[in-house]
């Protein structure tokens, strides 16, 4: 057994091949969480969102009970979504501003503090009539189609 060599170790080209998988997985991995992580982000302002449109909801169903005619509130700012709908979003901190037009219904949301590719872009609520008097609502706005809510 004196003739014997013993293998310790591994070799260089072993070594750089671990780090060459490892370079890949983390190439293919990190634009996917980060794409992850807004999309995370973008949920905390869709789940406001859906808090405005229940209010209107609410808020049209009393005009047409009252004997009103179907008409969406007009709140051009955050202040005035509180004070004609109940819904305070202060605590929201991605929502930078937000409105409602009275002609549409149109919710739309300005993004900040969610990451660079979305930052400033809007995100909108629409609402569509059916025949029925019933409300449902449609995702949109100027943030690319992936970061958009699905229904």
């Amino acid at each position: 057994m004196a003739g014997k060599k013993r293998k310790r170790g591994y070799t260089l080209i072993e070594l750089m091949v671990v780090i060459a998988i490892i370079g890949i997985l983390a190439a293919v991995a990190i634009p996917m969480y980060k794409n992850y992580l807004i999309r995370a982000k973008i949920t905390d302002v869709a789940n406001a969102m859906r808090y405005i449109a229940t209010a209107m909801n609410n808020y049209v169903m009393d005009l047409t009970v009252g004997g009103g005619t179907n008409a969406w509130p007009a709140c051009p700012d955050l202040p005035a979504i509180q004070t004609s709908l109940g819904v305070g979003l202060s605590s929201v901190t991605r929502i930078g501003a937000a409105q409602i037009s009275h002609d549409t219904g149109e919710i739309a949301a300005t993004l900040v503090n969610v990451d660079g590719l979305v930052d400033g872009r809007t995100l909108t609520l629409t609402p569509v009539v059916g025949p029925d008097g019933s409300v449902s609502w449609t995702w949109g706005g100027t943030i690319e189609t992936r970061f958009i809510p699905k229904k």
